[in-house]
This record gives structure tokens, sequence and C-alpha cells, in this order.
């Protein structure tokens, strides 16, 4: 009775939470709702057949799921550096407002537009921004770089300089109301310094894009398309790789959280790499998907999110520093307050397997009783980006003689039924490998971007990495750390495992989950 009462205090308080969220996020934009002038609907084409025009889209907005693992994005005034909250979550703490319509004239100037305005967030611990504005105009023209989702067939070759943007000066405008203002850049090298850094990365796409932005009048501001839904702009560099993807997806996650969007937001690709199997996540997560090279003319958004690069995520920063942090249930956070523990991975976990139409209640029981799933995921050859050759290098050269010998122990194990389930993620859509991730007791496998996959793992799975000598890299164990994850490593001297010792460890592994 007690447990139930706490459940149901956990959820008036985050129905509470999130109706407040709607309020500050409507009373702080108000350009939401806001009704198209007339002066922009009918706009004049004299001497031009093809004139501008302006074509108003309204997206099916996804709504945000309820997830077991949530806490509250709120802004706090004070977030620890370098703190879990920091790190994983809204530790944006700085705001900086770049352009702010002054009230008179935003009152004055309703018939007209009103201005657009721009914002960031800064986070002193990863020392990266989440920055969003509104009445923004994107003019595809103006950004280099290839077409962007394409077949990867039709691109073979392709090289990845044509698909990174380069953005000439005006790529994007905002409407400004200061006339002094007009045709002015909208920030300074000093802004670009200070709050979106280069860092290690030597061709900071986000910092570029802000950089192009000029203000123009109110008569200059005319779009062949407005966005009314808040739209994420994200730019992806290793867009066929799983873990960097992640980071992509967890930083576009954040973005939406940080700012309080009361739905998914549609997203905008502004970069020139073709169709890749990770796109349908994507997908799923967001409201909707397109190219920035794919529109026709100018678009305008009513509110644009500029998401900030997955290199600046905590995700890829673990490599390199240390984020001292481990993984704990929302539950106990919520009780009990802790700046060395998160659960905004297994939030983000939960995302995943919510989009695809996955339960994110379930936990696992000591012992299923349709058995243990063990899921085994290879590495296969496949072609990956136009500059792949389709062979994936090995990391473990005897993975299918260690494979085979699992399946002959699992057949022979009469104590507990174990299912051995044979990932060949290449060939597997996106929904089938996140399937596979929620219903596995123990995940197996050799260091490799598939394991990446883990953060979708529910509480109780038991991760098992094979390391070769030359890839002794810490990705997994510290996603599994962060999320509260048991976690293996057998370390091998080559590449060569030795199957008695992987099948003793697994064995060890499924007595502790009760099947001895």
């Amino acid at each position: 009775m007690n447990m139930n009462r706490r459940k149901l205090k956990i959820l008036l308080s985050l129905f509470a939470f999130n109706s407040i969220s709607l309020y500050l996020y409507f009373s702080s934009h108000p350009d939401y709702f806001r009704h198209t002038p007339p002066s922009e609907s009918h706009q004049s084409s004299t001497g031009n057949r093809h004139g501008p025009t302006e074509n108003h889209h309204r997206l099916l907005a996804k709504p945000w799921p309820i997830l077991p693992s949530y806490l509250p994005w709120s802004l706090k005034p004070k977030v620890p550096f370098r703190s879990c909250e920091g790190y994983f979550g809204n530790g944006f703490t700085r705001r900086i407002d770049v352009l702010k319509p002054s009230p008179d004239d935003h009152k004055k100037l309703t018939v007209s537009g009103g201005g657009g305005w721009f914002r960031c967030f800064y986070s002193e611990t990863l020392r990266s921004s989440i920055c969003e504005g509104g009445r923004i105009r994107m003019n595809p023209e103006r950004i280099r770089m290839s077409i962007g989702g394409e077949k990867l067939e039709a691109v073979i070759g392709r090289g990845e300089d044509e698909e990174l943007p380069l953005f000439d000066s005006g790529a994007f405008n905002i409407e400004a109301v200061d006339r002094s203002s007009i045709d002015r850049k909208l920030v300074d090298s000093e802004f670009l310094n200070q709050y979106l850094q280069n860092g290690a990365i030597s061709r900071h796409t986000m910092r570029d894009l802000v950089d192009s932005i000029r203000l123009v009048s109110a008569r200059d501001f005319q779009c062949s398309e407005w966005i009314e839904e808040p739209t994420l702009l994200v730019t992806r560099f290793e867009y066929a790789n799983l873990f960097h993807t992640v980071t992509d997806w967890y930083s576009a996650y954040v973005a939406s959280r940080v700012t309080g969007l009361p739905y998914r937001p549609n997203l905008v690709f502004i970069d020139g790499h073709c169709v890749a199997p990770l796109e349908g996540t994507w997908r799923a997560l967001f409201s909707s998907l397109r190219y920035a090279k794919n529109f026709t003319g100018s678009v305008c958004f009513r509110h644009a999110i500029l998401s900030p690069l997955g290199y600046e995520t905590a995700l890829f920063k673990g490599l390199s520093e240390d984020v001292n942090c481990h993984g704990a249930s929302a539950h106990d956070l919520w009780q009990n307050p802790d700046d060395k523990k998160t659960a905004r991975l297994s939030e983000f976990g939960e995302m995943i397997r919510a989009a695809f139409g996955f339960p994110v209640h379930r936990q696992h029981t000591s012992k299923p009783a349709s058995g243990h799933n063990v899921l085994f995921i290879r590495r296969e050859d496949y072609l990956a980006h136009p500059r792949h050759g389709g062979k994936v290098q090995s990391r473990l050269s005897n993975e299918q003689q260690v494979f085979d010998a699992i399946k002959n122990w699992v057949s022979s194990h009469l104590k507990c039924k174990i299912n051995l389930i044979n990932g060949l993620f290449a060939h597997m859509p996106m929904k089938e490998q996140v399937r596979a991730i929620q219903d596995a007791s123990v995940i197996i496998g050799a260091h490799g971007a598939g394991l990446t996959h883990i953060v979708s793992a529910t509480p109780k799975t038991v991760i098992l990495e094979v390391i070769s000598s030359e890839y002794r890299r810490p990705h997994f164990e510290l996603i599994a750390k962060w999320k509260g994850l048991e976690y293996h490593a057998i370390h091998l001297s080559g590449s060569y495992a030795n199957p008695p010792e992987v099948i003793d460890k697994l064995s060890s592994i499924l007595r502790g989950l009760g099947c001895g």
C-alpha cells in the first residue's frame, strides 16, 4: 500500500511538473501560436511569376512518452560543476540572450511579425551551448554541400568534405526590429569563442552556422515556406557509426528537454549525408525529418533549436576525461539526490524503446518463464557509407567458433532454459535490434559500435565484452557504469578468444541470475 502511494505521488508530481513546463514554454514563446500576419501571407510577386510566397506547414507532433526514469529537466540556478547532472542532464544553466525584442516594440509590431529572438544556454561542465531562436530563415542555396538523403548506392565514392556544410554569410537570417542592427552579424568572434568553442573539433559546424546568421529587416524577411512547430537543426559527422550516432541522438534529446519543448520536435539535417540504416531511429524519436538541401526555397522556422555536436556530450567526452558517475534509479534519486549518480541514460534508453512502441515498464525477473536470452552481437561485413569498402575489421578473429561453442553448450544446458540469439545487427531493422537488446538477460560482444545499443538495455541486463589487445577502449564499460549495469570483460592477448573461457564466464554470469 505504501509503495502504491509513493508511485501515485511521483506520478502526480511529474504531471504537475509537465503542466508547469507547458505553461512556461508557451508563455516564453509567444510566437508559437501567433497567426501569420496578412502582410507576410500575401507577398507581392510583381515582375516575377514565381515570386516569394509563404506556405505554412503544421506537422502532427508526437507526444513525449511516459518514461519511468524521467526526472524533471527544470533549469536550476546552480548545478555543481562536473556533477552527473552537469554531464548528462541540464547543466546548461548560463542563459545568454543574444537578441531579445523589447516589450514595447513587440506589442507595436505584432502585425508585422514582432521581430526574431535568439538565446543560448551554456554548460560550464561540457563547454557546450544549446541555442534556440524564433523567426529564423534558412537559405539552402547559401549552404554549400551535397543534396543529402540519396540512396547510398547512388553516391558511392563521394567525399566526406562534400557532405559537410560550408555556410556563406546569410545562410541563416533573423528578422530584426532594431533598424540599427539590420545587415549585421548576429554574434561576433568573442561570443563564438566563449560559448561555441571549437575545442578539439577542427570543423565545428554549429559554430559556423551561428557565425553565418545575419539580421534583416521585416521587409526583406520573405519566406517560401514556414515551419510552425519547433524544429531541431542537427549536423552529423560519423552518421553511419552507431556509437557516434547515439551521441547525436542524445544531444538532440537533451536539447529538446532543456528548451522545454511540449512535444517531440521536427528535425532538419544540416548536412549532405545519404540515407543510412540509422535514420530509422531518428524518424522514430522525432516528429518528422527533412534534409536542408531538399527544401526548394527559403524556409522560415517559428522556433528553431540548434543541437550541439555529439562530440560535446558526456558519452564522447568520457573517453578522454573522468566522468565519475554511476547509474541509479530515478525513484532513488528523486528521494535522495546525489551528484555522483544519474538516471539520465536510463531515461534516454527508455525513450528509444518507447519511440519504437516497446513497453518501458518491464523489468527482468530473476528467472523468466520463457528462459534467459543470451544475445551475441556479431560484427558483419556491410556497406556503411560512400567511402566504405564493405569490409568490417574483425575484433574477434574466431568469432564464429566462439558462437558455435556457446550454441553447443546452450543446447546441452539442462538447469534452466537459455535462448542464444544470433545478433546479426547489420542486416536487422533497427526496431528488431532494439527488441533484441530489450529482451536480453546477457549481452555478449567483441568491442565494436554495436555494443552501444546497451543504452537501451533494461536495468538487470548483464554485459560481457570481449576485448582484443588492439581495442582496449572504455566506451561500453563506461556506458554500463553510467546506466548501473553489471559489466564483465574478457581481455585477450591478441584477437583470439578461448571458447571454454568465454563459456565459463557466461556460466558464472547465468548462475548469478539464478540459472545455476
